[in-house]
């Protein structure tokens, strides 16, 4: 069982904090909510997303950058870490040499669902990223075998769900063209053998 360190802690305490242990936490309303390690289907498919955005980014000559793990600030005292998201390279720029927090809303956002974090990904997240005006939003879910595109439309997102064959839309990337499939496949290690 994990002991969180600490009771209550503000977005500026968090950002310098020493849990002391390489355990990852969230903020969420002044308290540390601990992360647990992903699976490696999770690595596998958020590895394949980071490559395929990264190699589109550069295919399109963005000065955009795709970070893994990076966190967000969701509220006053919140703040959650992401699977992946993309950002600008002023909003880079302004976090160098600073915990790698984005206080700006990403471009795009990327969550990887585990068992645990259904609840936290479908509901939580949404809401508050949806709130901090991120404008697109991916749920991929290999337990359910689909990836929901969340566009923010007048503050409310407006959610398209992928599935099997199907080629993902996404307005930030508009000529990625990858299945849902292929992103699935990328978590099957037994896919070689």
């Amino acid at each position: 069982m994990v002991t969180t360190p600490v009771t209550s802690i503000t977005f500026e305490e968090y950002l310098t904090y020493d849990h002391g242990n390489d355990f990852h936490y969230e903020l969420v309303d002044g308290k540390l909510e601990f992360m647990n390690p992903p699976t490696i289907q999770h690595f596998l498919i958020a590895k394949f997303i980071e490559q395929l955005l990264d190699a589109e980014i550069k295919r399109c000559s963005s000065t955009w950058l795709c970070f893994r793990e990076s966190g967000v600030r969701t509220g006053i005292n919140k703040s959650r870490l992401t699977d992946l998201c993309v950002v600008t390279l002023e909003q880079a720029k302004e976090l160098l040499n600073a915990s790698a927090v984005f206080e700006s809303p990403p471009l795009l956002i990327v969550e990887v669902v585990s068992p645990e974090s259904v609840k936290r990904d479908y509901r939580h997240k949404r809401s508050e990223y949806a709130a901090l005006e991120v404008p697109e939003y991916w749920i991929v879910d290999p337990l359910e075998a689909k990836i929901s595109v969340l566009l923010l439309e007048e503050g409310f997102y407006e959610e398209t769900v992928f599935i099997g064959s199907e080629q993902i839309g996404s307005r930030t990337f508009p000529e990625l063209a990858i299945t849902v499939d292929q992103v699935f496949t990328a978590g099957n290690l037994s896919q070689g053998s």
